[in-house]
C-alpha cells in the first residue's frame, strides 16, 4: 500500500500549532493597536493645543472661537473638532471633543471603547497643559 497524503493526526497537529500561534499573536496585536491609538490621541490633542496657543500668540492673546479660525494653524483641525455644541468626532479609536471660546479652549480625547481602543483620556486646556486621566 503506497498511499499519498496526510493522515488525520498530522492535520490535527498542524491545526493545533496554528491555533497556539494565533493565541499568542492576537493579544499582542490588540495591545499594539491600543498603544498606537493612545499615542495618536496624545499627539493630536497636543497638536490642537499648540495650534490654539500659536493662534493666541498671533492674535494678541485671543484664542480661536471656532474650528474655522483654528484650521488656519492646523489643517486637520476640522477632522477632530466640530463647531456644533457638544459634538464629538471619532478618529482612530478615540472621540474628540473641542470647546473653544475667545477666552480659552479645552480639547478632550476619550477612548471609544475603554481598554479596547484605548485606556487613557487626554485633556488639554488653555495654557497648553496636556493631562492624561
Amino acid at each position: 500500500m503506497n498511499r499519498k497524503g496526510f493522515t488525520l493526526v498530522e492535520i490535527m497537529i498542524v491545526v493545533a500549532i496554528i491555533a497556539l500561534l494565533a493565541a499568542i499573536a492576537v493579544p499582542n496585536l490588540l495591545t499594539a493597536r491600543r498603544t498606537a491609538n493612545e499615542a495618536a490621541a496624545k499627539a493630536t490633542v497636543r497638536s490642537l493645543s499648540t495650534a490654539a496657543e500659536t493662534y493666541s500668540t498671533s492674535h494678541s492673546g485671543t484664542y480661536p472661537a471656532s474650528v474655522a479660525e483654528l484650521t488656519g494653524f492646523i489643517a486637520s483641525g476640522g477632522n477632530y473638532c466640530s463647531d456644533a455644541a457638544g459634538a464629538t468626532t471619532a478618529v482612530q479609536g478615540y472621540n474628540y471633543a473641542c470647546t473653544m471660546t475667545a477666552g480659552g479652549y479645552t480639547f478632550v480625547a476619550t477612548p471609544v471603547t475603554l481598554n479596547t481602543t484605548g485606556s487613557v483620556t487626554y485633556t488639554a486646556s488653555t495654557g497648553g497643559v496636556l493631562t492624561p486621566l
